[in-house]
């Protein structure tokens, strides 16, 4: 490992013991730890040890740098150094625990990892447990007196001054429960002293609002119902048991599940469970005389997580963060955005089944034959500027504009089922013995199906049991069955069977004519009257957004008159995400392009590179050009906002957010509608604050045959222009 991720090894093993990846809340923490400096000693050295041996063995080494296996061995090492006299031996015993620490993590790493569960620190107690029953026959450790004669410690460390300041501090009135919570907050690495508390408070406040008012809804739950049983206990055995109140609360309430209101009643309830759970493991213990310390919360923790993994219904409630960002605001900001922007996703991709512009003649729960078991489908036909399906006087097949017209596939699949030979009517006519009349069913996966009806006779292009393409041509539509005019019937269906029952789904995306111009649908379900198409896919948008592993962009950038080089690598990481990379900033933006329209996800790294507004900018590209559309799109608030400007939404974002952010894409200009050389897109990002917005920067990018040619940057009366001047694969 090189210096700097050793350095972030380090740091992160202090900050991860309070699901923190926060290097500024890690070197509090690393401050605090050495209030007393032996201690501080010992968890450092043993930190050195764990991840040391890591790195030997072979392991990964993005855990190691993200603390994952140091700092069970942190926390032995800070309890053996504040519990034994200062000596050599002592640091022996403390390299001796990390490395029992570090195998018990890995042991419990993978059998708890089986069920998805968290080992927390459950390996710290047992190599603390083993070293405490060891050290009862080993004359060599001494027991510290560090701290019961904590004055002349004080005055060893900072003399008079340090004397002063503590009994000026004692002199200040600070309520009895509120100097518990310090205290116990800094027991969570072995500091017994208020300084050392508030010092924590203030870097889980500045890591995570949500964190630090969970840490105070855990701590006084509990307190409030030390005091309803009337149980008297000291402050000090309090601040040795509090902190499990508040590393529950904050575990529960906002890291392993999404904040919301639930998860911080869940969190009030679990506190007297906890209180009930402390109390009988400490009697358990204390027959063999050891302190029970993080036990109460590894237990109530692990449960209550296998209790959420066990449920039948997990769409409901409490939501487990599948993708931990080591944030419980950015844990929810991306849920509530992912659970948004993508709640149609889930479904299998489907287009229409034509080339052009068709009308929706009927729609779901239709006046006609659109009912009951058979309420979800669509009949389309095509219609002229006067409303007309047909030329002429209409009495012929052929005058209908749709008759004959090709059928497509609208995703991939198997052709399951082809009925074929039912003759077309006449107009007027119906054949209701052949209901449907020839028909074609397709398979696109387990129990989902789609169904053509009314197909032309004999004009079927694919045979039963063949695989067909999405767009695929399928046959042509006709007049068959109980059709009194040529038109298409199309469903979808959750059995192979040609009079199977209609399923509610969506089409993926496609454009709505209006007068007002076109208007683009994604995951939605045509109405009546309307005139739909597919998205055309535009060759230079479609060039410019595809981006391959191993690409590399350059672009000459003028910023406030200054110029300067940026280039952007294309690569693709072991779990198949697409990412395009910056080489001067080291930010990445995470992307998905699935040839019909292009979509950023994610950011990582600086917000003032340009890559940063690259993905605000295009944010989201249906990657067909329509004149003067525009969509919309919800980008996540931790990416748009700085920490500063979510401080206090942060407080309330598990119930209700009253701050926003909308992106807005326009297709801008084109050199020829037809055929165009060079495309213009413009996007915008408007923030709002309850009811008031306010365009927070907007865009231009130019696209030419080549490449993404021009990138324009407008916010705060500055313009930032940035030129591609090589493309290279």
């Amino acid at each position: 490992m090189n210096f700097l991720r050793t350095v972030k090894s380090i740091l992160n093993s202090y900050s991860i013991i309070f699901f923190s990846d926060k290097l500024l809340f890690a070197g509090l923490l690393l401050l605090a730890s050495f209030l007393d400096y032996f201690a501080g000693l010992c968890g450092l050295v043993s930190v050195l040890t764990a991840n040391v041996i890591a790195v030997i063995l072979g392991f990964d080494r993005f855990k190691i740098e993200k603390g994952y296996y140091g700092f069970n061995s942190l926390l032995a090492g800070l309890g053996i150094g504040l519990q034994y006299d200062p000596n050599w031996t002592v640091l022996l015993i403390v390299v001796l625990s990390s490395i029992i620490a570090f195998l018990v993590t890995v042991s419990f790493e993978n059998i708890l990892g089986k069920y998805a569960l968290p080992y927390l620190s459950l390996p710290f107690l047992a190599a603390y447990w083993i070293v405490t029953l060891v050290s009862r026959d080993l004359n060599v450790l001494g027991i510290s007196g560090r701290g019961v004669y904590l004055l002349n410690d004080m005055y060893s460390i900072g003399g008079d001054w340090l004397i002063n300041a503590y009994n000026w501090w004692n002199t200040v009135n600070i309520a009895s429960s509120l100097k518990v919570y310090f205290l116990s907050l800094g027991a969570i690495i072995f500091q017994y002293n208020v300084p050392a508390g508030i010092l924590i408070a203030t870097g889980i406040l500045y890591y995570s609002r949500i964190a630090f008012s969970l840490s105070l809804i855990g701590f006084f739950s509990a307190y409030l119902f030390y005091n309803l049983l009337q149980i008297n206990i000291t402050e000090a055995t309090y601040a040795y048991i509090g902190f499990n109140y508040i590393l529950t609360a904050i575990a529960i309430g906002g890291y392993f599940l999404v904040p919301s209101w639930r998860s911080y009643l869940w969190t009030i309830v679990l506190m007297p469970v906890t209180v009930l759970i402390s109390y009988a493991l400490s009697s358990a213990f204390a027959v063999f005389n050891l302190p029970i310390y993080s036990l109460p919360f590894n237990f109530v923790v692990i449960m209550f997580l296998f209790a959420v993994k066990s449920r039948l219904n997990k769409g409901r409630g409490l939501f487990e963060v599948v993708i931990q960002q080591n944030s419980p605001e950015n844990n929810l900001y991306s849920f509530l955005n992912n659970n948004f922007r993508f709640r149609d996703y889930k479904y299998y991709p489907v287009r229409l089944p034509f080339f052009g512009e068709w009308n929706v003649s009927q729609a779901h729960n239709g006046e006609i034959t659109h009912k009951y078991k058979w309420k979800h489908a669509w009949d389309f036909v095509i219609k002229d500027s006067l409303g007309n399906t047909y030329r002429n006087l209409g009495a012929g097949l052929e005058d209908y504009y749709c008759y004959n017209k090709v059928i497509l596939s609208p995703a991939d699949g198997y052709v399951e089922e082809i009925l074929d030979g039912v003759p077309d009517n006449e107009i007027g006519d119906v054949n209701l013995e052949n209901n449907w009349g020839n028909t074609i069913v397709i398979k696109h996966g387990q129990d989902f199906f789609s169904k053509m009806c009314h197909v032309k006779p004999g004009s079927f292009k694919v045979r039963t049991g063949e695989f067909v393409k999405a767009g695929q041509i399928l046959a042509n539509c006709g007049n068959s069955g109980r059709s009194p005019e040529p038109h298409l019937h199309f469903q979808f269906q959750g059995v192979p069977f040609v009079n199977g029952e209609t399923i509610d789904y969506p089409i993926s995306q496609y454009i709505i004519k209006t007068p007002a111009g076109p208007v683009y649908k994604a995951n939605a379900k045509p109405g009546l009257n309307d005139i739909i198409s597919n998205v055309e896919v535009n060759p230079l948008l479609k060039a410019g957004f595809h981006f391959i592993p191993g690409q590399s962009i350059k672009f000459e950038v003028n910023r406030n008159n200054a110029k300067e080089t940026v280039e952007w690598v294309v690569y693709t990481d072991i779990y198949n995400h697409s990412y395009l990379y910056c080489v001067k900033s080291k930010s990445s933006a995470y992307f998905h392009n699935d040839g019909r329209v292009f979509y950023f996800y994610d950011f990582a790294g600086d917000k003032k590179s340009l890559l940063y507004y690259f993905f605000l900018a295009a944010y989201k590209v249906p990657l067909g050009y329509y004149q003067g559309m525009s969509i919309e799109d919800t980008p996540s608030l931790h990416l748009v906002y700085s920490k500063t400007g979510l401080f206090i939404q942060d407080f309330f974002a598990p119930f209700f957010t009253f701050v926003k952010s909308k992106f807005r894409l326009t297709y801008l200009k084109t050199d020829n509608l037809l055929h165009s050389n060079e495309l213009t897109l413009q996007s915008e990002i408007v923030n709002s604050f309850l009811r008031f917005n306010r365009v927070k920067e907007f865009f231009h990018i130019t696209i030419t045959r080549e490449r993404i040619c021009k990138f324009e940057i407008h916010r705060k009366n500055k313009t930032i222009i940035a030129n591609c001047i090589k493309e290279d694969l």
